[in-house]
Formats: structure tokens, C-alpha cells, sequence
């Protein structure tokens, strides 16, 4: 909403500075978004010049040689101009040299076709006045040469640009801002005065201009008024009125539209004005279009309309969108006479609807859908025949139409003295709280003393300020105008609360950690995915439990079960790209179907790529194992031991993995589940992936982790050397070398007591084939014992290492190879 500070000027005797009326509109609880000045600039050595003479240029066709009087000081001076109005006797600004115009265009004597020019007579727009460059700018009165232009040019206007808040549909007006700053700076508000006041001689009717106005909705239309005026004349706004709506960003078209704007702005209140001539039958009807009916509004464009939107029609089609815009079939022009001037009250909800559908909006759209006061229409009305009598003449006759009427309006709200003070924290005198009331018009209309709350005071609410209807919102009304600057100082004291974050919070900060370490890069992808996409992970029955209800777009119509999805969509477009990235993983919420019910579970995942790209040393290449060992890894952040799992192989079509090469664990009975391995070689070539991709996946319930966060602490370590020893068993082919070492390192455990450490037991070797009874296989392990206090002598420890594999001879069906 642009507000003119000239306009204001004319409401209240506001003389503060713009900086200070921009932090009361800002305290108040509006936003200033920017302060446009308009008008000339303060423009040095550019005066009044009087033209002498004018001459055809020798050399240019197009060019005039002038003698122009700027005045004793600077005499007659001679200038070359190319603007067809540059005729003896007229008045025009002249820059002479030295003057630098707006756009930093600085003047200087030079020679245009060989003429010497002292000069340059100027066009408005090189002045910064508006855009028009088809002359020169004429000054009328006849100004003394040498007076400097911004002595006669008329005074230029400053325009608040502010956003309003939707609550405060009183304020899309000068009349309403002009309140707010009468009640901050504690000025008198001047309300326009308007010399009618609908009463019009009986001799006066005009029936036949208007015959009948009717309202078949009046539930969209509660109150419409309509006036005749007739024998205006119709031409340019005087220039006050055009200044005025150029500087707010609006086009004068004539007298009467002008009027109409200008009102809307300074009350709030659309009018709309028709020429009474080009209403079928004369009448005016106030009702729902029909379905296909057409309108060519004023903006040129043909609207087609339905049975849900209102219009305002004459006998024969539709002349206004009510509330938007007015038609091209009934708008005011050159040869209009008689008037029939609209003031109406429309329903926020309908116009909203309609200028959504027709995706049409205007300034009168913009007033309506937030609330005009239907208590100011009469009034706003009698304001804009004033202006129009004053600038297009005619006569007010009757009839004049109201249909409807102004609901009756009284609200009043009780409020106390300390109740205020209690919420706002701090004590207000009475005094002010009731000058803050007294200043908003928020009429005190009863005062009655409690035993110990104060003073309590019936407000009567004004009919423009419907935003309030609660005593907490006269709490906010006294804080405005008191000021939220006064507000005290004060220590502010609370209880220190200590807490650890959210588990999934922690989770995924440890896992992050972890991936990020190990030369994984981070990604974040959507959580909805393509029913498409999914049908290569879970099964039919499970994509129908996480397909959304209502998705907005077709290629994110399910929930994600799993991480991996988005990951090989980044991966893809770094590859298309040529970026070389083989590693991602990301942290997330992902949603599982089990046994017909949807889970959210905390889920971590990464996939590793077959890096194709040529160095000089090549890396080992990842597998299995490699993801097995991260994914591992993270199960352990989630408190899962993951090594005392049994694996399953992943079988069936559903779930994107490459079958005989990965493997899963857990279920969501058990609160969690694993899945990691290769993915399916035909489904990564379809995503146009190049080479292998292993992937690992671990998703978990969230009430299933771990609370708290795991403190690292420091343990002690020996600085003496381990002993090592080498041992191969025979087992069981089927037999997993995991449970072998699990097996040899509790026995090894046991074996050696409080003696020394088994520090470590590892698998480094695997054979299988000659020498060795069917079925079975030859496991290879090293074993590391160490002791904190001394170096371990050979004897102490092949004691040891004898009653280990004694023990497993004996306990186990494991065999020591020689």
C-alpha cells in the first residue's frame, strides 16, 4: 500500500521528519518497505529561460537554433534543440553548463553541427518528472527567466511504501495509516468533509436513467447504493488530482475513474462508476453469472464465466465482475453524460474465489477480500460526488437506490487496568492506557473501579476495526501507542534444563561420522518416490500401503522404503556429469510395510561404486566384504552386534539386489533390519549406471535406539610386545569361519585367565582341496596374547596355546592341521 505524505499532511497537522514517521508506522506494526520521493530533484544551474528566437539549424533539418533569456546573470544565451514546441515567447527549464540532471548527464558548451550551444532547454522526463519526452516542458504563468526551476516547479512528494498486515484491511486506506500516526504523534485526525449528504429535491428524478436496481444474492451483496448524476462533462482530473494518484503508481484516465481511485485510496471503499446510457433497460441487477457467459473487462481480455462467480448486470449480460472489475461495455467515456455512481459491499469469500478462478485481481479485489467497513460506504460514497461535481460538474437526481442496509454494529469489550499491566509485564498509569484508547477512537464508554483490579473499562469498538474482539487485543492496542521501546529492561531468569538430544538425532550423527570418515560424501534426497521406482524394491501389496492419498506430482506419489533409491538417482547425475564420486551415503526416515501397517524407521545407507577412473596405483576393488564391514559398523552405533547375527541371502524380485551376492539380517520384529551387498546388475544398467554397485542399509525403529549418547573413554594399553601364534582347524565345509573364530576365541579366552590377553583373533587364511577329508576345509587364524606388566617368554605362552587347541580337540569336531 503507497501512502503520500502530502495526503497525509491534508488529514493531520503532521510535521515530523519522514525518518520518524517511518519508525511509527514500523512500532505501530507495519512494515515500511521502501520511501520513494517523487518530483524534481534539487537541481543546481538549471532556471527559467524565456525563448527569444527561433531558427531553422543550417546544417540539420531537424534542429532549430533558439536565443534564449535565462535571466541578468546569465543573460541570452544560444542552444540548439531538436523538440518541436521550442517557440518564441515560451517559458522552459534551461540547464546551463555545469548542471548535472538526473542519470549523472552533466551539461557543458559543445557544438552540435557546427552551432555552438550554450545549453539545453529540457523535456520533463530529463528533470526525473515521469516519462513524457515528446516536448519540451512548458511552464505556464510565465515565470521570470533566471529563477532556478525548483522555485517553480511544484513540490514533490515523498510515498511510503507499506506492507500491511492481512488483519488490517482499515489500513489499505490514507484515512486509516493517517489514525494509526494521529494516535502515535497525539494529533487531531481531519476527517474529509463532504457538502452532499443525500438529500435531493423531489424536482430532481430521473427515472429514466435508472428504472430499478435489484440484488437476487444478498448474502454476497449485502448492501448496494447507486446515484445518478447527470450533465457532467468528462475530461482531463486537474493537475492536484493527477500528481496526486502518478505519485502512488496509478495512470490518470479522466475525471470521473480518477475520482473513483482517488476515493478508494483515502477511504478504502471500491466505487465503480457506469454511463448510464449503455445499461440495457436501465436497470441494474446484482446476481450469479451463468455458466459460459462472457465479459470483455476493462483490461481487454474476454473472461468466461460460471454459476459460483457474481456479477453486476443490466437487462441483457453481465457490465461488472463484482468486486474486480468493471466491463468495457459500460465504462465512463469522452461522450458520457450521465452517471450512475456504484457503492457496494461485496462478500470477501465470493470475490476471492472469483478473481482466483479468472486469476484476475485488482486494487478493488485486493480491498474487498480483506474486509471493507460497510459502515463507511455511504460516506465514501458522498465524498466521491462532491469530487465529481467539483471536477465534471452535473447534478446529483434521484432515485437514489439502497438495497440492503449497514448491519447494525456494536461490539465492546471489558477490559481491567491490571489485567493489561499483567500481560504485558509492566505497569502503564491508567491515565496513558486511557489516553492510548481515547487516541485509536476506541471510546471508553464505561469506567468502574474493582476492588483489585483497577479501573475497568467498557470499550466500544469501532465498526473499521473488527480485528478486535477480545480483551488480550486491547492489551496489543495500549503496547502500539505506549510504545514497545518503553518497554523495561529486565534480567530474564529460567531453569537450566540438561538433556541429551533425540536418539535418531545422535544415531545419525554417529553414522554421519563415521561415512564422512571413510570418504563417503553426504546427500539428502526427497522423501516421496515414483510407484514406478518402487516396484523394483517391495512387493505390489507393499506399495499399495505407501502410496499417498492425494500426491501432487505423479513421480512423488509413494513413500521411500529405502535410502538407496535416491542415492543411485545422484550417483546417476554425477556420472552424467563426469564427476568422479563412487562413494554417497545419507541418513534419513524411511517407511516399511510389515504384516499390512506402515513403520517409520531411522534408516542409514551408502553405496559404493566401481571406480573406472585411470592412476597411477589401483585400489582394491570394493565387495561383499567391504560392505559388510561398514554396515557392520553401523549397526554398531545402533547398539546391534551385528557379527552374533545370522544372515539370510536375499531372494525374490522385490528388493533391488542382485541375488547369490548380498545378504540381509533382522526383521522389523526384532526392531531393525540389515541389508547390504551387490545390487542388481539388469536394474542399475536400466538406470543408466555404469559398472557394479555394492550398497548397505540399516534401518531401525526409533523407539528401539538406544537413549543417551555413548561417551568415548580412554582405556589403557600394554606397551610390551604380543606374541603371536598360527593355527589351522579342519571344520565342517558348511561350518562359517565367523562362528570358528568365535568358537577358538572363547576357548582361547578361558585358556588363558588372568594369565595374560588374547588380544586378537583373525582369520588369514581359507584351503580347501587335497590333503583334507571331504567336506570339510582348512581354517587358518592368528592368535595375539599380551600382558600390561612384562614381555611374554616363549614357554609361558606355548603352554597356553597347547591347552587351547587340547581343549578344542577335545569339546569340538574341529581337527589341528599339521
Amino acid at each position: 500500500m503507497k501512502i503520500s505524505h502530502n495526503w497525509l499532511k491534508e488529514l493531520l497537522p503532521l510535521t515530523a521528519p519522514v525518518a520518524d514517521i517511518c519508525k511509527a508506522i514500523t512500532f505501530l506494526g507495519f512494515e515500511v518497505e521502501q520511501v520513494i520521493q517523487t518530483g524534481a530533484p534539487r537541481l543546481e544551474n538549471v532556471v527559467v529561460g524565456r525563448i527569444l528566437t527561433r531558427e531553422k539549424h543550417p546544417n540539420a533539418d531537424k534542429l532549430s537554433v533558439c536565443t534564449v533569456e535565462v535571466g541578468p546573470a546569465g543573460g541570452v544565451k544560444t542552444i540548439v534543440c531538436g523538440a518541436p514546441n521550442c517557440d518564441a515567447g515560451n517559458h522552459v527549464p534551461v540547464a546551463l553548463p555545469g548542471a548535472v540532471l538526473p542519470g549523472d548527464f552533466k551539461i557543458k558548451q559543445s557544438k552540435i553541427r557546427g552551432q555552438a550551444s550554450d545549453g539545453m532547454m529540457c523535456a520533463a522526463d530529463e528533470l526525473g518528472l515521469g516519462e513524457a519526452h515528446d516536448g519540451l516542458l512548458l511552464l505556464p504563468g510565465s515565470p521570470t527567466p533566471g529563477t532556478p526551476i525548483n522555485d517553480v516547479l511544484p513540490p514533490g512528494d515523498t510515498v511510503f511504501d507499506i506492507e500491511i498486515t492481512p488483519n488490517r484491511p482499515d489500513c489499505l486506506s490514507h484515512l486509516g495509516i493517517a489514525r494509526e500516526l494521529a494516535a502515535w504523534f497525539k494529533l487531531p485526525l481531519q476527517y474529509p468533509q463532504a457538502d452532499f449528504h443525500g438529500v435531493i429535491p423531489e424536482s430532481g428524478a430521473r427515472p429514466d436513467l435508472l428504472k430499478s436496481v435489484r440484488v437476487e444474492v444478498p448474502k454476497d451483496c449485502p448492501l448496494y447504493t447507486a446515484h445518478v448524476i447527470t450533465g457532467v462533462k468528462i475530461g482531463p482530473s486537474p493537475d492536484w488530482l493527477q500528481a496526486r494518484l502518478r505519485a502512488l503508481g496509478l495512470r490518470p484516465i479522466n475525471n470521473v475513474v480518477d475520482v473513483g481511485n482517488y476515493v478508494m485510496l483515502e477511504y478504502g471503499q471500491p466505487l465503480h462508476a457506469f454511463d448510464a446510457s449503455l445499461l440495457a433497460g436501465q436497470e441494474i441487477l446484482v446476481r450469479r453469472a451463468k455458466d459460459g457467459e462472457k465479459i470483455v473487462t476493462l483490461d481487454g481480455k474476454e473472461r468466461v464465466l460460471n454459476h459460483s462467480m457474481l456479477v453486476i448486470a443490466d437487462a441483457g449480460q453481465p457490465v461488472v465482475v463484482a468486486g474486480i472489475m468493471g466491463g468495457e461495455n459500460s465504462g465512463v467515456t469522452e461522450t458520457t453524460t450521465d452517471l450512475v455512481l456504484e457503492c457496494a459491499i461485496f462478500q470477501r469469500q465470493s470475490v476471492r474465489r472469483t478473481s482466483k478462478r479468472l486469476a484476475l485481481s485488482s486494487d478493488s479485489s485486493y480491498r474487498y477480500e480483506r474486509g471493507v467497513d460497510p459502515h463507511m460506504a455511504l460516506e465514501a460514497a458522498y465524498r466521491a460526488i462532491d469530487l465529481i461535481l467539483a471536477t465534471a460538474g452535473g447534478q446529483v437526481v434521484g432515485p437514489v437506490y439502497k438495497v440492503g442496509g449497514e448491519v447494525p454494529w456494536e461490539r465492546e469489550i471489558v477490559v481491567t487496568h491490571d489485567y493489561i499491566c499483567e500481560k504485558l509485564g509492566f505497569d502503564i498509569p491508567a491515565a496513558e492506557m486511557r489516553a492510548a484508547f481515547e487516541s485509536l477512537e476506541l471510546v471508553i464508554t464505561r469506567e468502574e473501579e474493582t476492588e483489585k483490579r483497577g479501573p475497568a473499562w467498557t470499550i466500544s469498538i469501532p465498526s473499521w476495526r473488527d480485528d478486535l474482539d477480545r480483551p488480550i487485543d486491547l492489551v496489543e492496542e495500549v503496547l502500539r501507542v505506549y510504545g514497545t521501546e518503553k518497554i523495561p529492561s529486565a534480567v530474564l531468569t529460567g531453569p537450566g534444563l540438561v538433556g541429551d538430544d533425540d536418539p535418531a538425532v545422535l544415531f545419525n550423527r554417529r553414522v554421519t561420522e563415521y561415512l564422512v570418515g571413510h570418504d563417503f560424501h553426504e546427500c539428502v534426497n526427497y522423501t516421496l518416490r515414483s510407484a514406478k521406482e518402487l516396484t523394483g524394491w517391495v512387493s505390489q501389496t507393499a506399495a499399495a500401503e505407501l502410496a499417498l492419498s492425494n500426491p501432487f506430482v505423479a513421480d512423488q506419489s509413494h513413500l521411500r522404503p529405502t535410502l538407496v533409491m535416491g542415492l543411485l538417482d545422484t550417483l546417476r547425475l554425477n556420472q552424467s556429469r563426469g564427476v568422479a564420486v563412487s562413494r554417497l551415503c545419507e541418513t534419513g526416515r524411511v517407511f516399511m510395510e510389515h504384516n499390512g501397517q506402515n513403520f517409520e524407521c531411522v534408516s542409514v545407507a551408502f553405496v559404493i561404486a566401481e571406480d573406472g577412473e585411470r592412476r597411477w596405483l589401483q585400489r582394491e576393488a570394493p565387495d561383499f566384504y567391504t560392505v559388510k564391514h561398514h554396515v557392520t559398523a553401523l549397526a554398531a552405533a545402533a547398539g546391534v552386534d551385528l557379527a552374533n547375527q545370522p544372515l539370510s541371502p536375499t531372494s525374490g524380485v522385490y528388493f533391488g539386489w542382485q541375488e547369490g551376492h548380498s545378504a540381509l539380517a533382522g526383521d522389523l520384529n526384532d526392531g531393525w533390519t540389515v541389508r547390504f551387498g551387490l545390487l542388481n546388475l539388469a536394474m542399475v544398467k536400466a538406470l543408466g549406471i555404469e559398472g557394479r554397485v555394492f550398497a548397505g542399509v540399516f534401518a531401525m525403529l526409533p523407539d528401539r535406539l538406544p537413549a543417551g549418547q555413548v561417551r568415548r573413554r580412554f582405556n589403557d594399553f600394554s606397551l610390551f610386545p604380543a606374541a603371536l601364534r598360527d593355527l589351522a582347524l579342519v571344520v565342517p565345509e558348511s561350518l562359517p569361519a565367523g562362528e570358528v573364530r568365535d568358537r577358538l576365541r572363547q576357548t582361547a579366552v578361558a585358556v588363558a585367565g588372568t594369565t595374560f590377553a588374547v588380544e586378537r583373533v583373525d582369520v588369514f587364511d581359507v584351503y580347501q582341496g587335497a590333503g583334507l577329508p571331504e567336506g570339510h576345509k582348512s581354517l587358518a587364524f592368528q592368535l595375539a596374547f599380551r600382558a600390561v606388566d612384562r614381555t611374554l617368554t616363549d614357554q609361558e605362552v606355548n603352554a597356553v596355546f597347547q591347552r587351547i587347541q587340547d581343549e578344542l580337540v577335545s569339546n569340538t569336531d574341529y581337527r589341528v592341521r599339521k
